[in-house]
């Protein structure tokens, strides 16, 4: 499945979590990093406004669809993939991390948040090693002295994997940056990942997931801030739904 643009062709290039899986292991074996990204239609939405995030967001080499209208859209381009969630991939990434003793560090939201969500980890892995955490300041800047400063401290830990819990277009900004100065290390946006994990915030019901309404759930937890996002994701699917029927046909 792609989102093609003038300046940019965005490729959701692993169709399914085993596949991904399988890749992952491999570039463990190696020494090799990797920037990973889970598209959905909030990225879409500022994929269209900016061409920075276009450039950001082609340098992730690995790309799975996060959000059931990813997958919809790929069904009518006839290049289907599966629904990999950030928050559905966490745990069996980070078995795999453990697996294959890669040293793991978790990188955004808060400090109190990063500590629980490693000790609730490493409970239920065992063998799993969470090396180094660390939150950035207000105003945080992706590739600036910050960033720096935490990828450094991170590489110096032994981590292998980071586990980034940021926003969009903050977390592939630094995902991007992190393989140019550490890329040995595998960079992984999961947006609020950790924050379930710590209970920060709370996931919907696996009812509302699966009938797709897990928006509608997040929706109604934070609705200034959701409710305009969600309005513009809905805004630019009728364009999308084209770009796909044009997809089918070529």
């Amino acid at each position: 499945m792609q989102f093609r643009y003038p300046d940019q062709t965005i490729t959701v290039n692993m169709p399914d979590q085993p596949s991904l899986l399988v890749e992952i292991r491999a570039r463990f074996r190696k020494g090799q990093g990797f920037a990973l990204a889970t598209i959905n239609l909030d990225h879409l939405v500022k994929l269209r406004a900016s061409a920075s995030y276009r450039a950001t967001y082609a340098a992730q080499d690995l790309i799975v669809a996060d959000g059931n209208p990813i997958v919809w859209l790929s069904r009518i381009a006839r290049r289907p993939v599966a629904l990999v969630p950030g928050s559905d991939l966490l745990r069996p990434l980070l078995q795999l991390a453990a697996d294959e003793a890669m040293p793991v560090a978790f990188y955004g939201s808060e400090p109190d948040v990063l500590a629980k969500a490693a000790q609730q980890l490493q409970a239920e892995i065992p063998t799993l090693r969470v090396v180094w955490t660390g939150a950035p300041e207000m105003g945080f800047d992706p590739t600036g002295t910050e960033a720096q400063t935490a990828l450094q401290a991170m590489q110096a830990a032994g981590a292998r994997v980071c586990i980034v819990s940021l926003s969009a277009p903050r977390q592939e900004a630094f995902a991007a940056f992190g393989q140019i100065l550490t890329p040995q290390i595998g960079f992984c946006g999961f947006g609020a990942g950790l924050d379930f994990v710590a209970g920060q915030q709370i996931r919907a019901p696996v009812w509302m997931r699966k009938l797709a309404l897990e928006w509608l759930w997040r929706a109604l937890s934070a609705p200034r801030r959701l409710v305009p996002r969600y309005a513009a994701c809905a805004a630019i699917l009728p364009g999308q739904v084209a770009a796909a029927l044009k997809q089918r046909v070529g």
